[in-house]
């Protein structure tokens, strides 16, 4: 910038040979004057002036000719003197306009430089205040403090109490130094409360977080799991080493030493872990999962599909959580009081046993029964349905405790009086003693029913036959017979349940209570189990599960089913576990 300044300024003659132009008159005012300075001529060479003295006078004609070339050599004259003069205002003018940036930016700069000495200044001011303010609060008696100690008497004129004075505030600044900052921890001041702004709604954050969350509760599943496996007896020899140095721990009264010796073996495992070496210990074999897919660009199908399984695997697991929380909740608030009453008398029993009995007797019987229990009743309970059913009094319980829908669904449901029929009328005095027409009480004290009537009768099943705890109300959908033709027979809509030896379609069309449009299927009939897919245009995997059967030529479907997956995952384990079961019984088949 200055290499061009210097360019302009150098381009004509100095800026101090030419007349300032701010001292400069105004140019209006001499506009119209009679002092108008006369414009300088050019002169003219000499040598053309000996020439024309030598020659002749020319005629008219060249008289005037020569007089019309000396005015347009006069008038070029005059232009060239303009322009020139022209330029130079020009150069000029670039150089004030130049000077007046500079000086505007050494302006600016100047006042940022007096805003911050500013800034500074008042720092300093607010600092002392600050200063000044603790030391007045430091000295000052608070409210709730005991009162001062009385004054003392005025100094002697020896000067000795100014001494002891000057000391003591020397030994109160330098307590003040080394303990204020702590001090001021102790400070009430009002909890800032942060509002936490909520994320838009988007499929892929939805989908990272269910990956999240299952890799975050996958410790915490591996861990059940293996539990589960030690209670069922999976490794007889891990289960019974297990138990025998638990009951020994129980005997001598080392179980809580026993307990934090294995969470401290267990965190000590992760800390080698997590410095790389390869411990795997696990008393069920770990499932590999399936790699992810490389992220590619999702048609709209598979993004449609991929936000209906993540909501669904949302669904169930808030419908899990849900269910647990209104059963603890019905339980604590005598619902149903025949089963809130065993708790109460159970928790009457422990707090008397509680005051009377020793806390080292008390907590070798609570060990001995903890380990027999989860390492011989519950194997035996798992192994004995029925006896579970009718001894294991928690499970009993909890799977008698309902929830708020089905509450509601009792609450919604028509009086019991008018299921009874016309030719039961006179029987109307025992229906307080067992439970109503179209019911059926089993050992537990649970009726299970259907929309006609008990569960046995509609669909002409032994007694003991009875729904799954997965599917107690059963599952809404439609079976398609594509053996059949016509229409009415080809989709019946129902509910489809499922039982330990059968499948059980109850079809929403029959007419009177008549079973003849029901369809019920032996699991032992069954050759193969397969999630299907109804429509292939529609995006996913679909909502169907085909039955493939001996009597049949084409797999049955049962589609438009809502919980598809649970459904299959029942159907497919109790099919598994009858085909293991018989496999077992019989060897040579």
């Amino acid at each position: 910038m200055l290499k061009r300044l210097d360019k302009i300024r150098f381009r004509g003659p100095r800026r101090d040979d030419f007349l300032d132009l701010a001292e400069s008159p105004n140019t209006s005012d001499t506009e119209g004057g009679d002092e108008t300075p006369p414009r300088p001529r050019a002169s003219r060479d000499p040598e053309e002036l000996r020439d024309a003295a030598a020659d002749p006078p020319p005629p008219a004609e060249l008289q005037a000719g020569a007089g019309l070339l000396s005015m347009a050599a006069a008038l070029q004259d005059d232009q060239r003197l303009e322009t020139d003069s022209l330029n130079e205002v020009k150069g000029h003018l670039e150089i004030a306009l130049l000077e007046k940036h500079f000086l505007q930016e050494e302006l600016r700069k100047l006042r940022e430089e007096a805003s911050v000495e500013a800034l500074r200044q008042e720092l300093e001011r607010e600092r002392g205040r600050r200063l000044e303010l603790e030391a007045r609060a430091l000295t000052a008696r608070p409210e709730d403090s005991p009162p001062p100690p009385p004054r003392a008497p005025p100094p002697p004129p020896n000067g000795t109490d100014g001494r002891g004075q000057t000391w003591f505030s020397r030994l109160q600044k330098w307590l003040y130094e080394r303990l204020g900052s702590y001090i001021e921890d102790f400070r009430f001041q009002p909890e800032e409360v942060a509002v936490e702004t909520e994320e838009p709604l988007s499929a892929k954050r939805l989908t990272e977080n269910m990956r999240r969350l299952k890799r975050g509760a996958k410790p915490v599943t591996n861990f059940l799991r293996n539990l589960s496996a030690l209670s069922s007896w999976n490794s007889v020899y891990t289960s019974a080493i297990a138990f025998i140095i638990y009951m020994n721990a129980a005997w001598h009264g080392w179980v809580v030493p026993m307990f934090l010796f294995l969470a401290i073996l267990r965190l000590s495992l992760n800390y080698l872990i997590a410095r790389g070496w390869r411990i795997q210990w696990s008393i069920v074999p770990e499932v590999s999962e399936p790699p992810e897919p490389p992220k590619e660009e999702l048609t709209v199908s598979e993004k449609f599909q991929l936000v209906l399984d993540v909501a669904q695997k949302a669904q169930n697991l808030f419908g899990k959580m849900a269910d647990i929380l209104e059963k603890i909740k019905n339980l604590f608030m005598w619902v149903q009081p025949e089963i809130t009453q065993k708790l109460y008398v159970g928790l009457w029993v422990a707090f008397i046993s509680s005051c009377l009995l020793p806390y080292k007797l008390l907590g070798f019987i609570i060990g001995v029964y903890a380990g027999i229990k989860f390492f011989v009743i519950d194997w035996v309970f798992r192994s004995c349905p029925k006896l579970r059913r009718r001894f294991d009094t928690p499970y009993v319980v909890w799977t008698s405790l309902p929830t708020d829908p089905q509450l509601k669904e009792r609450a919604a449901a028509p009086p019991l009086s008018r299921r009874v029929p016309a030719a039961a009328a006179a029987g109307r005095g025992s229906l307080s003693a067992g439970p109503p027409p179209g019911l059926r009480e089993d050992e537990g004290g649970r009726a299970y029913s259907t929309k006609r009537g008990a569960f046995h009768e509609v669909f002409n099943l032994p007694e003991d036959e009875r729904p799954l705890a997965v599917c107690e109300n059963g599952w809404r959908c439609c079976l398609i017979n594509r053996d059949r033709k016509t229409p009415t027979d080809y989709i019946r809509n129902g509910v489809l349940y499922v039982t330990e030896n059968y499948l059980c379609f109850e079809s929403s069309s029959s007419r009177s209570g008549s079973s003849k449009r029901n369809k019920v299927i032996r699991l032992l009939d069954v050759t193969d189990v397969q999630k299907y897919k109804v429509l292939s245009v529609l995006p996913g995997s679909g909502m169907g599960i085909s039955i493939a059967t001996p009597s049949t030529q084409k797999p049955l479907v049962f589609g438009a089913m809502m919980h598809r997956d649970e459904a299959f995952d029942a159907i497919f384990t109790q099919y598994m576990k009858i085909v293991t079961m018989t496999t077992a019984s019989d060897p040579e088949t």
